[in-house]
C-alpha cells in the first residue's frame, strides 16, 4: 500500500477535532454548572475568581470553534496555536490547584496541537488547501 501523508494527517487531525467539538457541545448546554464547578476548584488558588469565571464561560465556545475548524481543516495552524494557548492556561490552572493528573493529559493535548501545527504542510484534505492557504507537501519528509 502506498503511503499517503495527507490521509495520515487527516486521521491525526480528526480525533482532536472531535474531542474539542465534544468538549464544547457537552459544556455549552450546562455552561453555568461548568463555570460554577471551575470557580469552586479555583476558589483557594491565587487566580482571581472573576478571571476564572470569565475563562470558564468562554472556554466551551473556544473548544467548539476549535473542533469545527479542525474538522474542516480551516485555519488549521491558527486553531492549533489557540488550542495550545488554551492548554497552557489549563496547565497553569491545574498546577496552581495541584491537579497533577490533569496536567499530564493537558500536556498530551498540547503535544498533539504542536505536532499538528508542525506537520500542517501535509494538510491535504482540508479547506485550507482548497482555499490555497497551504502548500501541500507531496513527499514524506521527516
Amino acid at each position: 500500500m502506498k503511503k499517503n501523508p495527507g490521509r495520515t494527517y487527516l486521521m491525526a487531525r480528526l480525533p482532536i477535532a472531535v474531542s474539542m467539538l465534544g468538549h464544547g457541545l457537552d459544556r455549552i448546554p450546562k455552561l453555568q454548572v461548568f463555570s460554577d464547578h471551575m470557580v469552586s476548584q479555583f476558589s483557594k488558588s491565587i487566580i482571581p475568581i472573576k478571571l476564572v469565571s470569565a475563562f470558564s464561560m468562554v472556554l466551551p465556545f473556544v473548544e467548539l470553534a476549535l473542533g469545527i475548524l479542525l474538522i474542516l481543516g480551516l485555519f488549521t495552524r491558527f486553531a492549533c496555536v489557540v488550542g495550545l494557548i488554551g492548554m497552557l492556561a489549563l496547565i497553569l490552572g491545574s498546577c496552581l490547584t495541584e491537579q497533577w493528573d490533569n496536567v499530564f493529559s493537558q500536556m498530551l493535548y498540547s503535544l498533539y496541537f504542536v505536532m499538528l501545527y508542525y506537520y500542517a504542510f501535509y494538510n491535504r484534505y482540508s479547506f485550507d488547501r482548497l482555499l490555497g492557504r497551504v502548500q501541500y507537501a507531496k513527499t514524506h519528509i521527516l
